[in-house]
């Protein structure tokens, strides 16, 4: 039998749902699919593949999969934007575990998460392991964000990326560096632990993963389990003192940089001063939302070496 897609369903009780970018499942990418099926086949498991064609797919599938009250596993055969979809669609975290087989250009979170590169072993990971609970970022308008969430300079190099239709691993640091000579700061409150702070910043970012951008350490003490946010500011550095700090970043020594202040917290609220802003989940923009997040413990399950 056949669901919408073309997409061969196997068993009539589908309990694994394998969620993959069909532009992606080309040439390799069809091979790499073939691995992963192989492996829940000799696992005995149930699943089904669905395909997505646009952007906001993945959502739609987990929601459909999560509305009932039957147990299912959704699995994310993307990157950082199909995770992204997928916790956002998600209705019943009860009955739904959530795993991971990297199929990206940035893969941050797989990076923090530990999941390997290697489909077969991503997918026996999910295949023959219990999930376990882990935190993610919620935000007061609903969004939930797996990995990072933030507003200032990551939101320009998005921005330079899908303007410019980059592509490859390394498109976000060759918009990084544009980005560092031409982007201005922004006036912003901070509000966290019965503190107020007013800031000029470059950039202001929670972070549930370590990292951000396609491999740039911006949370160095971030854990997925830990139950609370890394908060990370860099203000203003001039531009003279740019390039020293840039090299910093890229090199994972974001606590080196003299402007930065790190903060875990369970919740915080970001007050732009500016009326019109975008911030960033997993590198999908929302312009006007506002910025006020707590992290979510013991809620989301999900598959970990």
């Amino acid at each position: 039998m056949y669901n919408k897609f073309g997409t061969l369903k196997i068993g009539e009780n589908t309990l694994y749902y394998i969620i993959a970018n069909e532009t992606h499942l080309k040439g390799k990418g069809m091979h790499r699919l073939e691995t992963v099926k192989k492996v829940f086949n000799v696992a005995g498991k149930e699943y089904e593949v669905l395909l997505t064609q646009k952007k906001g797919d993945a959502k739609l599938h987990a929601e459909r999969i999560t509305s009932s009250d039957a147990e299912s596993t959704i699995i994310a055969m993307g990157g950082d934007g199909t995770l992204h979809d997928i916790l956002n669609g998600i209705k019943n975290f009860d009955k739904c575990s959530l795993g991971l087989i990297p199929f990206g250009t940035g893969n941050d979170f797989a990076a923090t998460a530990k999941i390997p590169m290697d489909v077969k072993r991503a997918a026996e990971i999910i295949a023959f392991k219990a999930p376990r609970y882990i935190d993610f970022i919620e935000l007061s308008s609903g969004l939930r964000s797996i990995n990072s969430v933030g507003m200032g300079i990551d939101v320009d190099i998005l921005h330079r990326v899908y303007s410019k239709n980059m592509r490859g691993h390394t498109k976000y640091l060759r918009a990084l560096i544009p980005s560092l000579l031409h982007f201005k700061n922004c006036n912003f409150t901070l509000e966290y632990d019965g503190k107020v702070e007013k800031h000029f910043g470059l950039i202001a970012a929670l972070g549930n993963g370590k990292q951000f951008g396609g491999g740039i350490t911006m949370f160095p003490h971030a854990e997925i389990d830990d139950g609370y946010l890394d908060l990370v500011i860099v203000d203003y550095i001039s531009k003279p003192k740019m390039i020293s700090a840039f090299f910093k970043l890229l090199s994972g020594k974001v606590d080196r940089i003299k402007k930065v202040t790190f903060v875990k917290t369970k919740a915080a609220t970001f007050i732009h001063e500016d009326e019109n802003y975008t911030l960033q989940a997993e590198g999908e923009l929302y312009d006007n939302m506002p910025l006020d997040a707590h992290i979510v413990e013991n809620r989301l399950k999900f598959y970990l070496p």
